[in-house]
């Protein structure tokens, strides 16, 4: 049913302005009559999305793609806790921020959850309609504190929380940084030296008629196997990274991947003490904002971003469907099966290493049997080595213990903030150990590479340095 703005005069001759609801414009002016007032103009009003339109097309930025980025929105949520503390109206702190903010995807957001607030919704109605700006977590924690009464008090503990959560996260970026760029940069100055510097001491051993030691030999043939399949150093990393994702888009082949990360040695650690961090803080965060506990295991299940993680709070929201404690499914179900896409990962990243040297030409095939061999003993180790983890806990009991405390008196969101600070903290360390194991390893890694071409360079050299010495 349309809305009619209407303009009208009562018997007093004073002007009224008001809107009013009917089946037609007929309609409307025979009710407004009925209520004893003179129709001087009546026209519909614009819905609101009519409005929005009207209103926002101007503010909005065109072309843009992609989500608003993650530091955007915490500096936001934070800025908008500031403003709703000094006590502005929520509207107004809004317009403020949709200004300061670059043309993007963000500013695009705030000018429609601006238009929506003006139409009469709520602001989490009105962040509703933006999700790929506002997630499910954000939008139900600003419900909850509009349902309490308490926005300024929930906007602070999410801009908190996002805040934690982005420190964590670069914490763990910025520790990947220096081994990707240090691996990067020595396969490429490896490369080069196997494309462009031993064909140039082959070329010079070939003219003296050298016979070559072995370990030259395997130099040479590692040499023609890169400067014939060079394309596959950058290909194979892409490939396999393509082939992941493609993997991951199947809720089967993602869970796999999921599994075998957890499984991996020091950063399977990593990996499941940061997912229990930013679990527990996303689920702290929600019930201590008055979100309903299946609803706050709903998103935090949708946010945690391991798919074992996933399937836990999945069995933790069942069991309290049924009447359960969380802390009695999450002791049920902390251990993996069997899973055939987790074996598959570990038996073909095992195996790679022999595929690497079966690419070696050799004239007697020799590498190739020596690679098959190293591939099957590799996939060998992978599949022992998972049977091994299949059942290792991903929840310590430590955590379903301090959960089952918290249910019991009454503080699970201070116990499940505890957890978050104490696997923050293990995140913290075990980030800077690896990064300390890390730098050895590269070291190791190039001194040997360095020292193998350089005896294989080498020892043909002082064979041809003693011969003319011996012919002169």
């Amino acid at each position: 049913m349309p809305t009619y703005q209407f303009e009208a005069l009562d018997p007093t001759g004073q002007v009224i302005k008001d809107v009013i609801d009917a089946a037609t414009e007929s309609d409307a002016q025979t009710t407004i009559r009925q209520m004893g007032y003179f129709v001087t103009k009546i026209t519909v009003k614009k819905s609101a999305e009519t409005a929005a339109a009207r209103t926002g097309k101007s503010r909005k930025n065109k072309f843009v793609m992609g989500g608003a980025g993650p530091k955007q929105i915490t500096l936001f949520t934070r800025q908008l806790s500031i403003l709703q503390d000094a006590g502005l109206p929520i509207l107004r702190s809004l317009r403020i921020l949709e200004e300061q903010q670059k043309p993007g995807k963000l500013r695009n957001g705030l000018v429609d959850v601006c238009d929506e607030i003006e139409s009469g919704a709520t602001l989490s109605e009105a962040m509703t309609k933006v999700p790929r700006v506002f997630d499910r977590l954000y939008v139900n924690m600003i419900k909850a504190g509009e349902a309490g009464g308490a926005l300024e008090t929930i906007l602070q503990r999410l801009a908190d929380f996002k805040e934690r959560s982005m420190a964590l996260r670069r914490k763990v970026i910025g520790a990947m940084i220096y081994p990707v760029v240090v691996s990067f940069v020595a396969i490429a100055i490896l490369s080069a030296i196997m494309i462009f510097i031993v064909p140039t001491f082959e070329e010079m051993f070939i003219e003296f008629e050298l016979d070559l030691p072995m370990i030259t030999q395997l130099l040479v043939n590692i040499s023609h196997s890169v400067a014939k399949l060079w394309f596959l150093i950058p290909a194979i990393p892409i490939g396999m990274f393509i082939f992941v994702k493609l993997l991951r888009k199947f809720n089967y082949g993602r869970i796999g991947w999921d599994l075998f990360l957890l499984q991996i040695p020091i950063v399977g650690n990593l990996v499941e003490k940061n997912c229990l961090a930013r679990t527990t803080r996303t689920l702290g965060t929600l019930v201590s904002s008055g979100v309903p506990i299946l609803e706050a295991l709903t998103i935090t299940r949708e946010t945690a971003g391991n798919g074992m993680f996933e399937r836990l709070f999945s069995k933790v929201a069942e069991g309290i469907r049924e009447g359960e404690t969380i802390s009695t499914p999450m002791e049920e179900h902390c251990r993996a099966s069997f899973h055939p896409m987790a074996l598959f990962f570990w038996l073909f990243f095992c195996a790679i290493p022999g595929l690497i040297i079966m690419a070696i030409p050799a004239d007697t095939g020799s590498m190739a049997v020596i690679g098959m061999m190293a591939s099957g003993v590799g996939a060998l180790v992978g599949a022992l080595v998972y049977l091994i983890k299949m059942r290792k806990r991903v929840v310590d009991r430590l955590v379903v213990n301090m959960v089952d405390v918290g249910e019991e008196t009454g503080e699970l969101d201070t116990m499940l903030y505890k957890i978050a600070d104490q696997y923050d903290d293990e995140v913290k360390t075990l980030t800077d150990g690896l990064m300390s194991l890390m730098e050895p390893i590269l070291i190791i890694f190039l001194g040997g590479s360095v020292g193998f071409i350089v005896i294989a360079l080498f020892l043909p050299l002082i064979k041809l340095i003693e011969s003319l010495s011996g012919g002169g």
